[in-house]
């Protein structure tokens, strides 16, 4: 395991290297919501699958989010970021080249593995390359990685398919991982003498019990699955909704990456507003409150009814701009209410787990209210659910933050 951090080559930045590459994993989770029209078009894909399709890429989290932290771990920080991108690659190549549904959606599967594989060791590569004072500003840089990177996809997909198609699109995404598994290659390169650390089983199940015996993080799991249920249905689905609605390509990639783009001001704003002293619990309530009414005024209402276009895009931003305070929340209180601090790993990953699931969950379920009521204006029923969830959730966190 190549456990010894090398040495910064000349015109790399290590750490700047892994928060690069974890956005270029970003990349292909936010690839699809831009294709889905033309998904449709090109492969006959129905509503409830390409809920599906955008789900798929969060398999992998949702069921072996703790194996695969320990799978990094086994392969070393640098070796499972590289076979990572070279996932990413592959199956964004094979994707590019299907005519069938089923394969692309086992394809999409494969990509969140490679997903996987990139974003777990990358918080703790980028706090031991960081330069010293500089861990925690690169950290809180490497929070926004997942809304960076989708908004890049959701302004750029568009523009690229409606030019050469889909196909083209997945190839692209193929190549840039490919050329950033070079530069991560170059960046962090190989140690001559790599120590091989013994994973202790014994202790590892021991830190699974006792992470998943713990109250604190099972509540902090479930509170994220009901938030990223509820962000990757709207967000993910925008570039459908506004298509539908006979907004040009060009105008739906933009509004879009803008809505997922306002995300990281949450995340960012969160951890400010703690280190001020504003209590995790009424973040929460502020998030979970904002994304339920926000979602509601987004898309309650058909035919003409509800509210004006302009303001219901207005309430898609403050859904993803304040529902952002989640996140940034529930990844200190993972940290806070991890059983011990030899369970920190454990617990993230576990939190990571329930969060892919919540991803996983969403939009299949939106799609599939979207298709029966023949439109989009009961949305906001299942994200009111889901925000109800969570309120629930911070009133039992709060009861073992006092404690």
């Amino acid at each position: 395991m190549d456990v010894s951090i090398p040495e910064r080559r000349a015109g790399f930045d290590p750490a700047l290297t892994v928060i690069a590459a974890g956005v270029c994993a970003a990349l292909h989770v936010g690839k699809l919501p831009p294709a889905i029209a033309a998904l449709q078009a090109a492969l006959g894909l129905t509503l409830v699958q390409a809920g599906f399709l955008l789900s798929l890429v969060q398999l992998a989290g949702m069921s072996l989010g703790i194996a695969f932290g320990l799978a990094a771990d086994t392969l070393g920080p640098r070796r499972s970021v590289l076979l990572g991108l070279a996932t990413l690659s592959l199956a964004s190549v094979l994707g590019g080249a299907s005519d069938a549904v089923p394969l692309l959606m086992v394809l999409r599967a494969v990509e969140g593995f490679g997903f996987l594989l990139v974003v777990l060791p990358a918080p703790g590569l980028v706090h031991r390359l960081a330069a010293p004072g500089r861990s925690s500003v690169l950290l809180g840089l490497w929070g926004a990685y997942m809304p960076f990177g989708t908004a890049m996809a959701l302004l750029a997909g568009p523009l690229w398919i409606e030019a050469l198609g889909w196909r083209a699109w997945w190839w692209l995404l193929a190549a840039i991982s490919a050329v950033m598994a070079v530069v991560v290659a170059r960046a962090l390169p190989a140690t001559q003498a790599a120590a091989h650390a013994a994973t202790d089983t014994a202790a590892w199940a021991a830190r699974v019990r006792r992470t998943l015996g713990a109250r604190g993080p099972w509540l902090v799991a479930l509170s994220f699955a009901m938030y990223s249920s509820q962000w990757l249905s709207v967000i993910g689905f925008l570039p459908a909704i506004y298509t539908q609605a006979g907004i040009s390509g060009a105008s739906t990639g933009l509004l879009t990456a803008l809505a997922a783009a306002v995300n990281m001001s949450g995340n960012m704003a969160a951890g400010r507003l703690q280190h001020a002293g504003v209590a995790p619990a009424r973040l929460l309530t502020i998030g979970f409150a904002t994304m339920g009414l926000a979602a509601a005024a987004a898309f309650a209402g058909s035919d003409g009814q509800g509210l004006p276009p302009t303001l219901r895009y207005l309430a898609v931003l403050l859904f993803s701009a304040v529902g952002g305070l989640i996140p940034g929340t529930l990844f200190a209180l993972a940290v806070r209410l991890a059983p011990d601090s030899h369970s920190l790993g454990t617990t993230v990953g576990w939190v990571q787990q329930w969060s892919a699931f919540g991803q996983f969950a969403g939009p299949p379920l939106v799609a599939w209210i979207a298709s029966r009521a023949g439109g989009w204006q009961y949305t906001w029923i299942a994200t009111g659910a889901c925000a109800l969830a969570g309120l629930w959730l911070m009133t039992r966190i709060r009861q073992q933050l006092v404690r």
